[in-house]
């Protein structure tokens, strides 16, 4: 029989059985603090990447690993970092997650040669896998009723959608006005604070650490796995998809990860219990999550590179061009997400959301060398802001809907692993099909004319060609995204957070049956 279902304003998710903590909106706002961190370390060293090169001397061929080295470390290890934050702690690995972020940036700022700054950016994705699912985790058993839930994943959700172009605002003003070596000193105070605010105010509920042991069959299998899987999406960008290595890469990925899917179905105690991304509701999120950053990341790079090569604006200029999609993701995700969570069905707030995002990135199509930044960009992003902040909010808290508190670090990982998994997907897949389209425009109508008066102009319409091609693309993942958010994802997030909390607080069995059944029939309160 289900256990009895505690009052939503006093459920805890941590199976202790104690009131929320009333500090817990002090302790969100140091959450948001090391969220916005990570997030935008994605990006902003992108634009401070040309500055780091002449400045290092780094080459062109090795130039990427400024990017892969943070993308590798920290994809691989999400999984291994979310299950070290609920068997450790997730206070305690949030704290240490800091620590080793603001020292790895501190190490990628002073770094007087390639190989220092390389191995930071790995360090940095080290500890970023550490903090970003004790985060997320922290919101799963801090926030249990649900209206305060809906406020506090909405602030969450409009960081992690709209922290990337925040990136690139803060790295184009420091490496426009100060140097690049400020984007990575900026992580400092960003980490420190966050450290200091977390060991004040942050008492995580129930117990502090979770029991069973490591799984360490599945930390191998899973950390490579991922590694390969995104070093093969990141090799058929520079090296293109039929690379004899890229096959491999990809083939040893998918032999490591499908060991791992095997592993985990037999160990007593796995690194990724089968249950979390079993249940339908979850999986939907997981998947159309990754498939809305494919999107994303791929909309980032194109119109990065369409306002500085074809417009001409400076790094500030191009990130402060981003802010319409930032104030919409914000607007999104607070106001409209937040204010709607309890009322209807997560689906009914996800799918208009991507199906919002896709009509925006449909008018991106109409680029053209010479258009209006007002007239058509601006729009764009205003709809893509509003309906990724719509969607990304209630996608974010059912992530780990009905999951047990021992659960809730690997829960949160995933979600962060499908971000990651989708962004290398988004720049390698989309950035191949724009180059191809624009090399078939140059074919079809350069024709010799390089050096003549009209060559520039006919090489900067192949770009932008390439550019829409792309985007036409991503505007059909978007459509996906709605697809299987609408087929998928069925849970009620309109009643109290308690049932699936209590029925999944239970470390017995292999199931917990009624927090399973719980989760399965969509009742509890959209959780993160």
């Amino acid at each position: 029989m289900p256990e009895t279902a505690t009052p939503p304003s006093t459920a805890d998710p941590a199976g202790a059985g104690a009131p929320p903590d009333p500090g817990r909106w002090k302790a969100l706002a140091f959450i948001a603090i090391a969220q916005l961190m990570v997030v935008l370390d994605a990006t902003i060293v992108n634009i401070a990447l040309p500055s780091a090169q002449a400045d290092l001397g780094i080459s062109d061929g090795n130039r990427q690993w400024v990017i892969t080295a943070y993308a590798l470390a920290f994809g691989g290890l999400l999984l291994f970092g979310g299950r070290v934050a609920d068997l450790w702690g997730r206070r305690r690995a949030f704290v240490t997650g800091l620590i080793g972020f603001a020292a790895a940036s501190a190490l990628g700022g002073a770094a007087t040669g390639a190989a220092t700054l390389f191995g930071a950016r790995a360090l940095q994705g080290v500890f970023g896998a550490l903090l970003a699912p004790a985060a997320l985790s922290l919101l799963t058993v801090m926030f249990t009723d649900g209206r305060e839930r809906a406020k506090a994943f909405g602030v969450y959700g409009a960081i992690a959608g709209g922290g990337g172009a925040i990136g690139l605002i803060l790295g184009g003003v420091l490496t426009e006005y100060l140097d690049w070596r400020w984007t990575f000193y900026v992580n400092i105070p960003f980490a420190v604070v966050a450290a200091v605010g977390a060991l004040l105010v942050i008492t995580e509920p129930g117990r502090s650490r979770g029991r069973g042991s490591l799984d360490v069959p599945g930390v191998a299998l899973s950390t490579l796995g991922l590694v390969a899987l995104v070093y093969g999406f990141t090799r058929a960008e520079s090296d293109g998809w039929s690379d004899g290595l890229t096959l491999v890469v990809f083939a040893v990925a998918v032999v490591l990860l499908a060991g791992f899917a095997l592993v985990e179905s037999r160990v007593r105690a796995p690194l990724l219990p089968p249950r979390v991304p079993a249940d339908r509701n979850r999986g939907g999120v997981y998947l159309a999550l990754g498939l809305a950053v494919i999107a994303m990341f791929g909309l980032f790079l194109f119109l990065t590179y369409y306002l500085q090569i074809v417009k001409e604006y400076s790094p500030v200029r191009t990130g402060l061009a981003f802010l319409p999609m930032v104030a919409g993701m914000i607007t999104g995700s607070t106001q409209i997400g937040a204010r709607l969570m309890t009322r209807v069905r997560p689906r009914t707030l996800m799918v208009p959301g991507f199906l919002t995002a896709a009509t925006g990135m449909l008018l991106l199509t109409r680029l053209e060398v010479d258009s209006s930044y007002v007239a058509l960009i601006l729009p764009a992003q205003v709809l893509l802001g509003l309906g990724m902040g719509t969607a990304f909010m209630p996608a974010m808290s059912l992530a780990t809907l009905g999951v047990r508190p021992s659960d809730a670090g690997v829960a949160s990982a995933m979600v962060n692993t499908s971000q990651q998994v989708g962004g290398a997907i988004g720049t390698a897949l989309l950035n191949t099909i724009a180059a191809g389209a624009t090399t078939s425009y140059l074919a079809d109508h350069l024709a010799g004319a390089a050096g003549e008066p009209g060559g520039r102009l006919v090489e900067l319409e192949g770009m932008v060609h390439g550019y829409t091609s792309a985007i036409g693309w991503a505007v059909g993942i978007l459509l996906l995204s709605a697809l299987i958010t609408a087929v998928l994802v069925t849970a009620d997030g309109r009643r109290g957070g308690a049932r699936g909390a209590s029925g999944d607080s239970r470390d017995g069995g292999e199931g917990g049956a009624a927090g399973e059944e719980a989760g399965e029939e969509g009742v509890p309160v959209l959780v993160h």
